[in-house]
């Protein structure tokens, strides 16, 4: 039977309004919005699923995101030492929030900082930002496809509401957000809305949900690195873990520690546009490996939507193209700056900006090379180098007039170039996460020293080891590093979000 709908306006379905409520304990308050998130959604998808059965349309349905604000009136001084976990002047300020049972342990350590730096309550109350019915049903979700036969006459968007992508933005992020008259100020550089938005691209694009990420994140630009990632965390796991507690693979496979192979006999028959692998520990404090092909736009799109999961650190392990003549073959680069020809994030990130190094991730890649190769102090230069990476957007940049790209690059001082590091340097420093480089020399295009069949064979056989080996250990010195010291002030604008 047709559910044809009237053209008049139809009146608004909601839950009960919710009572603000205040809290001086975080675990307290993040509970709140667990249970005030939850039966939002609930009421979304339960009226979603009667309409689909046959259910008679009598209005429209809406459920809003929970929210969690502060007030301050002193401009009190706070540990100088921290780069989060406090406001830059007296006010209001709050923020939408979404899946709290995922971002449970962060929700609570920045609502712990913040009570501790201003002796303020918490208020958790119901925001004004609607719930889109597709983030309702959280990832995977086919929302139109299941409902095409029972609400084909009804479109969508006059029941519920759906992503509103004019206010899914990064102007929190990049800095150039505009505070509303009589508005609370932002609380955290992601709204409600932009986290569910990646959320639902992070599953699409590597076909693993999101809570399986963790707090440190390797990128590759070669599957070699993710075939011996996988390699030794199933050897881990057939050991008993050592920490680490289970091996998602991409389709959320899972290989628990103490076992020889998937709890699942299902694989994915293809894979995903940029895979990802994640070698979990409690707290989400294990790795996360992501194959992220080859170029800038898959750097900046990945790193767009990790970025709302607020990660610890990320590193980008990769192969580059050598540019001085005492280089061989093998030889690692250790990113100290790096000149941006990609243009991704020419919008969002002017290239004037300067994206320093970070002392704490570059002292634990170092010493990560120095532990794994055996080299140590002036006898390290043999076989790393730091300085400039130049990272362009065309692969194929030896085939044009070599006069304007060498003379940039030799007057940059760059010792490396590839497709994707300082895109992710940039991305991290755009959206404040801990970032590093380290690559390895796979060519020398600029003296002629291509790799032959026979050289790349062995090249890769003798290389991806040791430097995966060495991401590993970077980032296991990183994780053993308090919070609060790994994130650097060195990503903190002159106004920032007391989230980091």
């Amino acid at each position: 039977m047709s559910k044809r709908i009237s053209s008049l306006p139809l009146p608004f379905i909601s839950p009960d309004p919710f009572v603000p409520q205040t809290f001086d304990n975080s675990a307290q308050a993040v509970a709140a919005l667990t249970e005030l998130y939850e039966r939002n959604t609930v009421f979304l998808t339960d009226a979603f699923k009667s309409l689909a059965q046959g259910a008679p349309v009598t209005g429209r349905y809406r459920a809003c995101y929970p929210q969690v604000s502060i007030e301050t009136s002193s401009f009190g001084h706070v540990d100088s030492r921290l780069s989060y976990g406090h406001v830059t002047a007296p006010g209001v300020y709050s923020t939408t929030i979404t899946r709290p049972r995922l971002f449970k342990h962060y929700l609570k350590e920045q609502l712990n900082l913040l009570m501790r730096n201003h002796n303020v309550p918490m208020t958790v109350s119901e925001s004004a930002t609607p719930i889109p019915l597709h983030f309702a049903f959280g990832e995977g979700a086919h929302v139109e496809a299941s409902a095409s036969s029972s609400l084909s006459d009804v479109p969508l968007r006059d029941l519920f509401d759906t992503p509103d992508l004019n206010n899914t933005d990064d102007l929190i992020a990049n800095g150039e957000y505009e505070l509303p008259p009589g508005e609370p100020a932002p609380l955290a550089p992601f709204t409600a809305q932009r986290i569910d938005y990646s959320l639902a691209r992070l599953s699409h694009y590597t076909a693993t949900n999101a809570n399986h990420f963790q707090n440190f994140v390797l990128f590759t630009n070669y599957q070699f690195y993710i075939d011996e990632f996988c390699a030794w965390a199933r050897e881990l796991m057939s050991i008993g873990g050592e920490g680490y507690t289970e091996f998602v693979e991409p389709g959320n496979i899972v290989t628990p520690a103490g076992a020889d192979r998937p709890a699942s006999d299902l694989a994915m028959v293809r894979l995903p546009q940029m895979p990802a692998y994640h070698l979990k520990k409690k707290g989400h404090a294990g790795i996360t490996m992501v194959n992220i092909g080859v170029g800038p736009s898959n750097a900046k799109t990945i790193t767009d939507h990790i970025a709302v999961l607020r990660p610890h650190a990320w590193l980008m392990l990769g192969h580059c193209a050598g540019l001085r003549n005492s280089q061989r073959l093998g030889d690692y680069v250790l990113a100290h700056a790096y000149v941006r020809e990609d243009h991704v994030l020419d919008d969002d990130l002017p290239v004037w900006v300067p994206i320093p190094a970070l002392a704490e991730v570059q002292v634990a890649l170092e010493a990560a090379v120095a532990e794994i190769t055996g080299y140590e102090g002036f006898e390290l230069k043999r076989i790393m180098r730091t300085g400039t990476v130049a990272t362009i957007d065309n692969r194929n940049w030896e085939l044009r007039d070599q006069r304007g790209p060498v003379k940039r690059l030799s007057q940059s001082r760059a010792i490396a170039l590839d497709m994707e590091s300082a895109t992710i340097a940039a991305n991290g420093f755009r959206f404040r996460v801990p970032y590093g480089t380290l690559l390895c020399v796979s060519d020398k295009p600029l003296h002629g020293e291509l790799k032959l069949p026979g050289m790349a064979t062995a090249f890769y056989r003798t290389q991806v080891s040791q430097h995966l080996q060495i991401g590993i250990r970077a980032v296991q010195k990183l994780a053993a590093m308090p919070t609060e010291a790994l994130h650097s002030r060195k990503l903190r604008s002159f106004y920032e979000t007391a989230f980091q």
